[in-house]
């Protein structure tokens, strides 16, 4: 998408302390002379983790191609890093590989300090930015701590909230991931579902039909438009298509206590002994391994953190892929690549219907783990089913229901509020 008139990066340079940095940045943009005169609502997009970056590219996407066909735009997209993922590696490669520009508004708050360091780190600072450049509505993706702070922060301001990936649910209650979705959901005014079933669940839940929708799955139109340059992608060297399975592993559960993470190295290590394991290794899971001790098994080759399209080209031609990943799992059923989820349970219900994802719960490794290998390198792995509404329109749907709403359609009440200029103190 171009970037508008006047757009310019606003990342922290290395060094400022974000909160010494933010308030001069704000104001600058405050004072610019075509603030006031902004005929359209900014809507801001709210990127924190890489995962949420392809999701939000289906949006900004979908918006440019809706001003390209020559429909009067009714909004101005505002890309905002809040900055738990800031490296090259995590973030700033997914960028440029995504066709997204650099963001706009960037918070530069780091991750670290535990859940509630960064939410009420970057809780503080989404209402710093926001009472002083308003958005007329905040996008925010997924189940991160900075997803549910953004969240909190724009409806404490009277600022609505669209939740892309709304209605996921895994059960398990002590999963913080867990408790961020359903707090999102709770206060979103508009509620984008993967599919119908998972919209049909918010509206049990007492959302109005207004306002919960099934849209389709965003991270699959960013997939089915990236594939082909992911697949022209050179493997690893070494590796053969079909040869090898990816793992991939970050979720607390599993890599924070050596007690869950030892058994589940056991498993990969007789998993690695049937087929060549590739380990793309997230910074989380390398900062546990090395605190722990824990050593990787014989047979599993580790990668640093790859970009979007190397991740995407290696697993687009492997045999199998091992993760506790929830858009890993999506990526699979669409890609018809057998998945084998270390996790108890997963909010994607959905991918297990497909046949192409099956749970592996720690309490049965690594019997189960070895078992589903054999049967995938036996050919004896069901082919995925396709799922409806991944079919690559889910950010023409987003933007569909986001005009109705920015064009004044009330939801139950709820009313979008032009952006507005703080009023200086006399003091």
């Amino acid at each position: 998408m171009t970037p508008p008139d006047g757009y310019r990066s606003e990342f922290p340079l290395p060094g400022i302390p974000p909160q010494v940095l933010l308030p001069g940045l704000l104001r600058d943009e405050e004072d610019r002379p075509d603030r006031a005169a902004l005929p359209l609502p900014e809507v801001h997009l709210v990127a924190a983790a890489r995962p949420n970056l392809p999701k939000l590219a289906a949006l900004w996407h979908a918006l440019a191609a809706h001003q390209a066909s020559g429909r009067p735009a009714f909004c101005r997209p505002v890309l905002l890093h809040t900055g738990q993922h800031a490296d090259h590696a995590m973030f700033g490669r997914h960028l440029a590989e995504l066709n997204l520009p650099p963001p706009q508004i960037a918070l530069g708050v780091a991750g670290g300090g535990g859940h509630a360091g960064t939410t009420a780190r970057t809780l503080l600072a989404c209402a710093e930015s926001w009472a002083r450049r308003r958005p007329g509505l905040v996008v925010v993706a997924g189940d991160v701590d900075a997803t549910l702070a953004a969240a909190l922060a724009a409806r404490k301001l009277g600022i609505p909230v669209a939740h892309l990936e709304a209605g996921l649910r895994c059960g398990d209650r002590d999963m913080p991931e867990e408790i961020n979705r359903r707090a999102v959901d709770a206060i979103s005014d508009l509620l984008w579902a993967p599919d119908q079933a998972t919209a049909d669940r918010l509206l049990r839940q007492g959302h109005p039909s207004r306002a919960a929708r099934a849209v389709g799955n965003a991270m699959i139109d960013t997939l089915l438009d990236r594939l082909p340059a992911a697949r022209a992608r050179p493997l690893p060297e070494g590796l053969l298509p079909r040869a090898y399975g990816v793992v991939t592993l970050h979720r607390p559960a599993n890599v924070d206590d050596p007690a869950a993470l030892a058994p589940i190295l056991s498993a990969l290590k007789r998993a690695a002994a049937q087929i060549p394991l590739v380990w793309p290794l997230h910074p989380r899971t390398a900062a546990r391994l090395q605190a722990t001790g824990l050593r990787i098994p014989p047979g599993i080759r580790l990668l640093p953190p790859l970009g979007y399209l190397d991740f995407l080209g290696l697993m687009a031609r492997a045999r199998l892929v091992a993760t506790d990943s929830g858009g890993v799992q999506e990526e699979a059923s669409l890609l018809d690549l057998p998945c084998l989820t270390l996790r108890p349970s997963t909010e994607r219900p959905v991918t297990l219907e497909s046949g192409s994802n099956r749970l592996i719960p720690p309490a049965t490794l690594p019997e189960s783990l070895t078992e589903a290998v054999a049967e995938i390198l036996d050919g004896a792995w069901p082919p995925a089913r396709p799922i409806p509404l991944w079919d690559g329109r889910a950010g023409p749907r987003m933007v569909a229901h986001l005009a109705e709403f920015l064009s004044g359609a009330a939801l139950d009440g709820v009313a979008v509020r032009k952006p507005q200029r703080r009023r200086r103190s006399a003091a």
